[in-house]
């Protein structure tokens, strides 16, 4: 047990000093690139209410690619215990070494595979000027069609390689889904994807994401499955380093590089600690944010462009409503960590 909550915590907490030692170099490096947006979302949107909430000057003046922080700290201690344990092979390093095959595998290229893709869509809004640099409709669509093929390899993997057909449902039992398993890990994965839309107010995404991986780090634990646990824990820990340097004023957005990888990671922890259903109920703020921008549009559908809330997402919906940005954060920092707690209660008591 002790050995287990050090292979947990250590590279945690070396994953948030790697991202604190490297970030002051990576803004140096995005600013002098200037690696932020050319258009802004007000040449699109005219709602009055945006138009009093949104800085078009920070927008595009803030770099979008701070999601580099964060992969790139956990993936460096990954690998880092990883050749730790290879060149320098002891019972105490082969221990921390939390690379493994039936574990840590997948979510490790998962993360990379993901954030690499969001990479290449940042750059292109920051270096293009066509019309995907506008990140217009067209542009979202293609997004989609990424992450669906994306996911499908990972959902492939789940049921050719790991045989995974069945999935727990809480205080319940198991529902078995044989090939479906495939598609639906493609719908949790767009799911999830469709609540990076919360990366919208300073420090917002940071905090909400940590203490979703926190929670998953502890799910992990509870079911034994420690190199898991270790994987969420130094994720955890690189966002803790790039909230340091999120809390407003930014230094710099996750953008597409960070929300990609994480998103479509956390769908495959949830997925490996066979606890799908729960993910609603740890990631509550990212489900209601993705919520609030269907429901949204299908008001303005079918209700003659009538709006359900002032503003969508739902965080600007608050702002709208005249909460100062530091009020929302906060507070969805507060919700994000008691659903977090809730969910790891569920997950443990419903077994």
């Amino acid at each position: 047990m002790y050995l287990d909550l050090v292979k947990i915590f250590v590279p945690t907490a070396l994953a948030f000093f790697l991202g604190l030692f490297f970030t002051p170099g990576a803004t140096h490096f995005f600013y002098k690139f200037k690696m932020w947006k050319k258009y802004s979302r007000s040449t699109e949107v005219t709602a009055p209410d945006f138009q009093k909430i949104h800085n078009e000057q920070d927008e595009l003046r803030t770099p979008r690619v701070g999601g580099i922080i964060i992969w790139v700290s956990a993936l460096l201690t990954t690998l880092l215990f990883y050749l730790i344990s290879i060149f320098s092979p002891t019972p105490v390093t082969e221990k921390l070494n939390f690379l493994s095959r039936n574990q840590t595998l997948i979510p490790f290229f998962t993360l990379l595979l993901g954030s690499l893709i969001g990479l290449f869509d940042d750059l292109i809004q920051i270096y293009s000027t066509n019309k995907f640099a506008r990140d217009d409709s067209q542009a979202r669509k293609w997004k989609v069609v990424l992450i669906a093929l994306f996911s499908l390899l990972i959902g492939s993997w789940f049921f050719y390689k790991l045989g995974m057909v069945a999935l727990h449902i809480p205080f319940s039992g198991e529902i078995y889904l044989g090939a479906l398993i495939i598609p639906f890990f493609m719908l949790v994965a767009l799911a999830t994807f469709s609540g990076g839309v919360i990366d919208g107010i300073d420090g917002l995404s940071g905090g909400v994401l940590a203490s979703i991986f926190a929670a998953y780090a502890a799910i992990a634990f509870a079911n034994n499955q420690i190199d898991l646990a270790a994987f969420s824990g130094v994720i955890t820990g690189a966002i803790l380093a790039f909230l340091w340097f999120n809390i407003p004023p930014a230094r710099f957005y996750m953008g597409e590089t960070g929300i990609m990888g994480l998103t479509v990671t956390l769908a495959t922890l949830a997925f490996l600690t066979d606890s799908v259903f729960i993910l609603p109920i740890v990631a509550l703020p990212l489900a209601a944010t993705s919520l609030s921008v269907i429901l949204q549009a299908l008001s303005k559908r079918f209700r003659s462009g009538k709006r359900l809330f002032r503003l969508a997402p739902l965080h600007h919906h608050f702002e709208a409503l005249g909460w100062p940005s530091y009020k929302v954060v906060m507070r969805y920092w507060v919700f994000s960590t008691v659903f977090s707690i809730i969910g790891i209660i569920l997950a443990i008591i419903s077994r």
